[in-house]
């Protein structure tokens, strides 16, 4: 069993954190740092988009070539993404900066980036916030707090979530930080999202339990259809629980995948209700379809239909507008079969019975998708399979902060 608890990223044993301004954005906080008291078993999942940022790059080589990682540093405000030679030596330097500041070695610090595409990174300002945040990590709530401030970019607000479970009669927490905004689509959805854990696990099935968990989590959730260069998940499990080493798939495994996915999945909620300008967190649940494939498929394919996203906004119970999008899926099912309920805190109602709209009130249908979260759920009647995503709503604000976003 697993059980929510207080804070971030520096709720479990051994994690300091904090995040300050350095001056890459005008005004707000835009570097953090979190920090493993001793050298953490890490596994990280990345971008599918072609185009991937130079931080991406040099924290796939150092997680893969280097058995532990320590620290992750993150800027906002500069992607460092499509940067050439440059950018890539400016992670090495950031590395080499956050190793003499924190006294660690260079090849355990993992570098992140978000913001702006196309800006090489200011590295006197990169260098003057690694050494204000070596000086003022905190390993309380407040330090996790500031950090996750730090690395919002379009965020309206900090993303952090920590469950506590047992393993082998040890008590043992996970703790997560998330941005994104926009630029979310499946597929590793700009969003960064790093993970801590007190946890004694194999690097293996670190990886494997965290890559398990992105597929029905980060990687269903959709903002506005843009695969980021950056897209990032990282995950430091530094064993200070001194629990039993889980080095197999049993009942321990199982517990550390749940506490796991239940933060995965929270951070992602909050990523896609926190979409740029959105008004409403748009919940698809797919239920009965034959496979597991199809289910993601239709799922996705709802809540990535802007036609579907701009009646939410509106609060407007246009199911035509989700049954074309299920149509046009890539899946073979029978639109005779088909129910489509909305559900929010203000009720429940069957607005589609096997492919034809039932006698539901538009009053009632309005209230329900007046609240800011909004669940569709979409019967396929055609097996056991079943898939959830999470998007929200496309609003007039969408446009007018991404009309400006370099200004």
């Amino acid at each position: 069993m697993h059980f929510k608890t207080d804070g971030g990223v520096t709720a479990p044993l051994g994690f300091a954190a904090m995040g300050v301004h350095a001056g890459i954005k005008k005004e707000k906080a835009d570097m953090a740092i979190i920090k493993s008291h001793v050298p953490a078993v890490a596994a990280g999942t990345f971008t599918t988009n072609v185009v991937k940022a130079a931080p991406v790059l040099f924290d796939q080589k150092q997680i893969y070539e280097n058995d532990f990682a320590q620290v992750i540093v993150c800027n906002s405000g500069v992607a460092n993404a499509c940067t050439g030679k440059e950018g890539m030596d400016y992670c090495e330097q950031t590395a080499k900066m956050v190793s003499e500041n924190l006294y660690i070695d260079e090849n355990e610090v993992l570098v992140t980036s978000t913001g702006v595409i196309g800006q090489q990174l200011p590295m006197d300002k990169i260098e003057a916030g690694i050494q204000m945040l070596g000086l003022t990590l905190d390993s309380s709530e407040d330090g996790g707090h500031m950090a996750a401030e730090a690395i919002m970019t379009t965020d309206t607000k900090p993303k952090e979530v920590a469950y506590e479970f047992r393993v082998a009669g040890k008590q043992c927490k996970i703790g997560g930080m998330c941005k994104g905004s926009g630029m979310i689509h499946p597929n590793m959805c700009t969003m960064l999202s790093f993970l801590t854990t007190d946890v004694k696990i194999s690097k293996e099935l670190l990886y494997e339990a965290l890559s398990d968990s992105v597929k029905d989590s980060y990687n269903m959730i959709s903002v506005d259809g843009d695969t980021s260069t950056n897209d990032t998940v990282l995950i430091l499990a530094n064993g200070l629980a001194e629990n039993k080493e889980i080095t197999e798939k049993d009942e321990d495994y199982d517990e550390f995948v749940n506490a796991l996915h239940a933060v995965n999945v929270e951070l992602s909620k909050m990523i896609a209700g926190d979409g740029e300008g959105a008004t409403a967190l748009f919940e698809v649940k797919v239920r009965n379809a034959d496979t597991k494939e199809n289910a993601v498929k239709l799922a996705k394919s709802v809540v990535s239909s802007s036609l579907t996203k701009a009646a939410i906004c509106g609060h407007d119970a246009n199911w035509g507008r989700i049954m074309c999008a299920l149509g046009y899926a890539g899946v073979d099912f029978d639109p005779e079969k088909i129910d489509i309920v909305f559900t929010s805190k203000a009720g429940q109602i069957i607005i589609v019975e096997n492919g034809v709209a039932t006698d539901y009130s538009e009053d009632k249908a309005t209230e329900i998708l007046s609240e800011d979260a909004v669940t569709v759920t979409c019967d396929m009647k055609m097996g056991d399979a079943k898939a959830t995503a999470w998007g929200c709503d496309l609003t007039h604000e969408y446009v007018s902060i991404n009309a400006d976003y370099r200004s």
